[in-house]
Protein backbone atom coordinates (compact mmCIF):
# COMPACT_ATOMS: atom_id res chain seq x y z
CA UNK A 1 0.00 0.00 0.00
CA UNK A 2 1.48 3.42 -1.22
CA UNK A 3 1.27 6.26 1.25
CA UNK A 4 -0.33 9.69 0.80
CA UNK A 5 1.38 12.52 -0.74
CA UNK A 6 2.73 14.85 2.24
CA UNK A 7 2.08 18.69 1.12
CA UNK A 8 4.82 20.60 1.00
CA UNK A 9 4.33 23.57 3.25
CA UNK A 10 7.05 25.78 1.42
CA UNK A 11 6.64 28.52 -0.80
CA UNK A 12 6.50 27.81 -4.69
CA UNK A 13 7.52 30.80 -7.05
CA UNK A 14 6.50 30.73 -10.82
CA UNK A 15 8.23 33.17 -13.40
CA UNK A 16 5.72 35.98 -14.66
CA UNK A 17 5.76 34.02 -18.10
CA UNK A 18 4.12 31.21 -16.18
CA UNK A 19 1.75 33.16 -14.24
CA UNK A 20 0.63 35.40 -17.70
CA UNK A 21 0.44 31.79 -19.12
CA UNK A 22 -1.80 30.79 -16.30
CA UNK A 23 -3.96 34.05 -16.01
CA UNK A 24 -4.61 33.34 -19.49
CA UNK A 25 -5.94 29.87 -19.78
CA UNK A 26 -8.33 30.94 -16.82
CA UNK A 27 -9.77 33.92 -18.50
CA UNK A 28 -10.08 31.76 -21.89
CA UNK A 29 -11.76 29.42 -19.61
CA UNK A 30 -14.31 31.48 -17.94
CA UNK A 31 -15.31 33.06 -21.53
CA UNK A 32 -16.46 29.34 -23.12
CA UNK A 33 -18.48 28.91 -19.66
CA UNK A 34 -19.84 32.63 -20.50
CA UNK A 35 -20.60 31.41 -24.23
CA UNK A 36 -21.98 28.04 -22.81
CA UNK A 37 -24.44 30.27 -20.74
CA UNK A 38 -25.20 32.39 -23.86
CA UNK A 39 -26.11 29.62 -26.06
CA UNK A 40 -28.14 27.55 -23.57
CA UNK A 41 -30.35 30.54 -23.54
CA UNK A 42 -30.21 31.46 -26.91
CA UNK A 43 -33.82 31.63 -28.74
CA UNK A 44 -33.35 31.17 -32.56
CA UNK A 45 -36.43 33.45 -32.76
CA UNK A 46 -34.77 36.20 -31.47
CA UNK A 47 -32.31 36.77 -34.62
CA UNK A 48 -32.92 37.49 -37.80
CA UNK A 49 -31.91 35.64 -40.72
CA UNK A 50 -28.87 37.54 -43.11
CA UNK A 51 -31.37 37.77 -45.85
CA UNK A 52 -34.03 39.78 -43.57
CA UNK A 53 -31.21 41.69 -42.01
CA UNK A 54 -30.15 42.96 -45.75
CA UNK A 55 -33.35 43.68 -46.19
CA UNK A 56 -33.46 46.21 -43.24
CA UNK A 57 -30.39 47.41 -44.48
CA UNK A 58 -31.54 48.01 -47.90
CA UNK A 59 -34.57 50.59 -46.71
CA UNK A 60 -37.36 47.88 -45.87
CA UNK A 61 -39.13 49.20 -42.40
CA UNK A 62 -37.83 46.84 -39.55
CA UNK A 63 -41.40 46.57 -38.32
CA UNK A 64 -42.56 44.93 -41.78
CA UNK A 65 -39.28 42.72 -41.93
CA UNK A 66 -39.90 41.46 -37.97
CA UNK A 67 -43.55 41.12 -38.71
CA UNK A 68 -42.72 38.33 -41.45
CA UNK A 69 -40.28 36.72 -39.22
CA UNK A 70 -43.11 35.86 -37.43
CA UNK A 71 -45.13 35.12 -39.95
CA UNK A 72 -47.96 37.63 -39.14
CA UNK A 73 -50.30 39.23 -41.30
CA UNK A 74 -50.88 42.96 -40.62
CA UNK A 75 -54.25 42.35 -39.61
CA UNK A 76 -52.91 39.44 -36.99
CA UNK A 77 -50.36 41.86 -35.34
CA UNK A 78 -53.08 44.54 -35.12
CA UNK A 79 -55.17 42.19 -33.04
CA UNK A 80 -52.18 41.57 -30.77
CA UNK A 81 -50.96 44.82 -30.53
CA UNK A 82 -54.30 46.83 -30.12
CA UNK A 83 -52.79 49.04 -32.88
CA UNK A 84 -55.29 50.25 -36.14
CA UNK A 85 -55.03 47.81 -39.13
CA UNK A 86 -54.19 51.37 -41.22
CA UNK A 87 -51.90 52.99 -38.63
CA UNK A 88 -49.87 50.26 -39.11
CA UNK A 89 -49.59 50.08 -42.84
CA UNK A 90 -49.05 53.93 -42.75
CA UNK A 91 -46.20 53.02 -40.43
CA UNK A 92 -44.33 50.79 -42.66
CA UNK A 93 -44.91 52.34 -45.56
CA UNK A 94 -43.13 55.34 -43.71
CA UNK A 95 -46.21 57.21 -44.48
CA UNK A 96 -46.32 57.75 -40.53
CA UNK A 97 -43.39 57.97 -38.14
CA UNK A 98 -45.25 56.10 -36.12
CA UNK A 99 -45.89 56.78 -31.96
CA UNK A 100 -43.67 56.03 -29.70
CA UNK A 101 -47.01 54.35 -27.67
CA UNK A 102 -47.97 52.10 -30.95
CA UNK A 103 -44.20 51.16 -31.16
CA UNK A 104 -43.99 49.98 -27.37
CA UNK A 105 -47.35 48.01 -28.40
CA UNK A 106 -46.08 46.42 -31.66
CA UNK A 107 -42.60 45.46 -29.76
CA UNK A 108 -44.36 43.48 -27.11
CA UNK A 109 -46.75 41.74 -29.40
CA UNK A 110 -43.76 40.78 -31.67
CA UNK A 111 -41.38 39.94 -28.76
CA UNK A 112 -38.73 42.30 -29.35
CA UNK A 113 -37.40 45.55 -28.02
CA UNK A 114 -38.63 49.22 -29.63
CA UNK A 115 -34.85 49.72 -30.88
CA UNK A 116 -35.57 46.40 -33.16
CA UNK A 117 -38.47 48.17 -34.81
CA UNK A 118 -37.55 51.56 -35.30
CA UNK A 119 -36.12 52.41 -39.14
CA UNK A 120 -32.58 54.18 -38.76
CA UNK A 121 -32.44 57.68 -39.70
CA UNK A 122 -31.61 58.59 -43.10
CA UNK A 123 -27.89 60.44 -43.38
CA UNK A 124 -27.88 64.20 -43.11
CA UNK A 125 -27.04 66.29 -46.19
CA UNK A 126 -24.40 68.40 -45.77
CA UNK A 127 -25.09 72.09 -45.40
CA UNK A 128 -22.49 74.11 -46.74
CA UNK A 129 -21.86 76.90 -44.13
CA UNK A 130 -23.34 80.18 -45.67
CA UNK A 131 -21.48 83.38 -45.57
CA UNK A 132 -22.98 86.41 -44.67
CA UNK A 133 -21.44 89.72 -46.25
CA UNK A 134 -19.68 91.57 -43.81
CA UNK A 135 -21.54 94.88 -43.25
CA UNK A 136 -19.52 98.00 -43.18
CA UNK A 137 -20.22 100.61 -41.04
CA UNK A 138 -21.48 103.83 -42.80
CA UNK A 139 -22.32 106.95 -41.07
Amino acid sequence: MSSPRKRSTAAQSVTRAEFDALAARLEDMEDAIALRAAEAQFDERDALPLAMVKRIHAGEHPMRVWRDRRNLTLSALAKHSGVPVGYLSEIETRKKPGSVDAFRRVAAALGVEIDDLVPAAPPRRAVAARRTPARTASR
